[in-house]
């Protein structure tokens, strides 16, 4: 199943942000960004993490990775 956004968390430029997702299985997130001048929209930056069984507990990890958020 692909994963579904449930949330997903902005900085406060509107460049960055943490997506936070369902598969059925559980949630995950990752962190994206996007470059306004290229027209491509939001591409991931690799950061991210799986398995967790709350949207909690990965927007918590997420807090925990990501420096902005």
């Amino acid at each position: 199943m692909k994963p579904r956004v449930v949330a997903s968390l902005n900085d406060a430029t509107g460049t960055r942000c943490v997506d936070i997702r369902a598969d059925g299985a559980g949630f995950d997130w990752v962190e994206c960004r996007r470059d306004p001048e290229d027209g491509h929209g939001w591409r991931h930056t690799g950061a991210g993490e799986a398995g967790f069984p709350t949207e909690a507990a990965a927007r918590d990890a997420a807090a925990a990775s990501v420096g902005w958020l």
